[in-house]
């Protein structure tokens, strides 16, 4: 049975799509705010999100971008009410796979979300968790649960492309991963072909002058030239 994460301030249509997604057979979470969401989505690990967009405390396209520094595997539907103002171009760029205008079909919404589940399930943009262990080299530590880098104890200032980065290399420390193997990993295989792999070297740049001491002799975050980078396993 597939967990479906729902997030909705209101409670009327939380619980009438509750019903609807229950009926349909999916075990479904529910959350109010988007930091519910977040909070939910690490501990219940769904197999698909539906995320309001107006949400209190967190919105939906904050909530979005979090729990793609968590997971970049995991399909996002965003709702939106009719006749709002939304910039779906922010909600792509957050991580969103579709978008649904309230209010809608009981029909169309089971047919997005089997669609999303379905394309999940043949592996499409498909990316190793970042839900996981904790992992240390050194003085950094990368916590996935939390989506937090420390270095020496002291939060990294990283922005959800590098978490996702670093997470993903984290994983598998002293494993080389090319720059379409990133790219990949973080957009998913629809959005890669539309991005240069000469992004991930940019990325790469901006990760290491903030975890590194000398960025310019990276004793983490390494190259592996003509090939890729890879995440140091131990420390010289």
């Amino acid at each position: 049975m597939s967990k479906i994460l729902l997030a909705d301030d209101e409670d009327n249509l939380r619980e009438a799509v509750t019903i609807i997604l229950q009926r349909a057979g999916y075990e479904v979470v529910a959350a109010a705010d988007g930091t519910q969401a977040v909070e939910r989505f690490v501990r219940e690990r769904p197999d698909l999100v539906i995320l309001d967009v107006m949400m209190p405390w967190m919105d939906g396209y904050q909530a979005c971008e979090r729990i793609r520094a968590i997971s970049s595997d995991v399909p996002v539907l965003m709702l939106t009410a009719k006749g709002d103002i939304v910039d779906k171009k922010i909600g792509f760029h957050a991580g969103a796979d579709d978008y649904m205008v309230k209010p809608f079909n009981d029909e169309e919404l089971l047919l997005r979300v089997e669609a999303l589940l379905r394309r999940r399930g043949r592996g499409e943009g498909s990316a190793p968790s970042a839900i996981g262990q904790i992992v240390t080299v050194g003085d950094m530590t990368i916590d996935p649960r939390r989506c937090e880098v420390t270095m020496a104890g002291k939060a990294v200032a990283l922005t959800p492309k590098e978490f996702q980065i670093v997470a993903t290399m984290a994983e598998s420390p002293g494993k080389v991963f090319t720059r379409s193997q990133i790219q990949e990993y973080i957009w998913g295989e629809s959005d890669a072909d539309c991005k240069p792999t000469n992004n991930i070297t940019v990325f790469v740049r901006k990760i290491r002058e903030k975890i590194e001491e000398n960025p310019s002799e990276p004793k983490y975050l390494l190259t592996v030239q003509r090939v890729g980078y890879k995440m140091a396993d131990t420390l010289e």
